[in-house]
């Protein structure tokens, strides 16, 4: 399990050192659990280097919540996507990261790493602050306890201010995103919920920093979120 998940956060060569730098295990115990994995199918060689299997898709494809969830949304995402030509996401908290179900890349919008299957940390990110917002108080609670990385001079990473920026999302219902991942990006985001009123993903809007109008697509974006939660409810 260290090893595959050595791979949620992929660099371009994925290779037995880097694997051994990243889960602290002895070369020779890599170097063999890695020619099993590959034997099993959870991992295999790729043109940059080793990469996930098939197995491990078609088990990520039958995790029930992520599918469900998926389905749900692919709709409305795409008629978002077409509608906003910008970047369009859904995103589900795992921990102090989200991880993102689904990425849309707008024809008017910046291009950003973000994937399907990538993580993201939670306080630099729309998604992750709406999610953070609404979650249970211990996961929420769990979530802050852990390190929070600067990537902009305008991430939010004090406690009290975090909490404080929390508190206006619940307020809102909506959070924003201005620059606090990536300098050109601003984005919004709104929690989606699920038939017992508990938030199970977010869903989000970005795009070029003084060109996208967050408030307009905080409306859309509501609307947006209560088509997915009740076609969820009804999966």
């Amino acid at each position: 399990m260290q090893i595959l998940r050595a791979f949620l956060r992929p660099t371009r060569h994925m290779t037995v050192e880097e694997l051994v730098r990243r889960t602290d295990l002895p070369k020779t115990t890599v170097h063999r659990l890695v020619a099993e994995l590959i034997r099993l199918g959870m991992l295999e060689r790729g043109p940059s280097g080793l990469q996930l299997g098939t197995v491990v898709f078609e088990l990520g494809e039958a995790a029930p919540q992520s599918r469900s969830l998926r389905q749900a949304a692919r709709r409305t995402l795409t008629d978002l996507s077409h509608a906003t030509n910008q970047n369009v996401g859904l995103a589900v908290l795992d921990g102090g990261e989200v991880v993102y179900l689904d990425t849309y890349i707008g024809r008017d919008a910046p291009q950003i790493p973000q994937r399907g299957g990538m993580r993201w940390p939670a306080h630099a990110s729309c998604s992750g602050k709406a999610l953070l917002a609404f979650a249970d108080d211990d996961v929420a609670d769990e979530a802050l306890a852990r390190p929070r990385r600067t990537l902009t001079d305008f991430t939010i990473t004090g406690d009290d201010e975090l909490r404080t920026e929390l508190e206006e999302i619940r307020r809102r219902g909506a959070a924003f995103d201005r620059q606090e991942s990536f300098l050109t990006v601003s984005g919004v985001a709104v929690p989606v919920f699920d038939a017992n009123g508990d938030v199970v993903a977010a869903v989000s809007i970005s795009g070029l920093s003084g060109r996208i109008n967050l408030p307009r697509f905080d409306i859309a974006l509501k609307a947006a979120a209560l088509t997915i939660s009740r076609a969820y409810a009804a999966a």
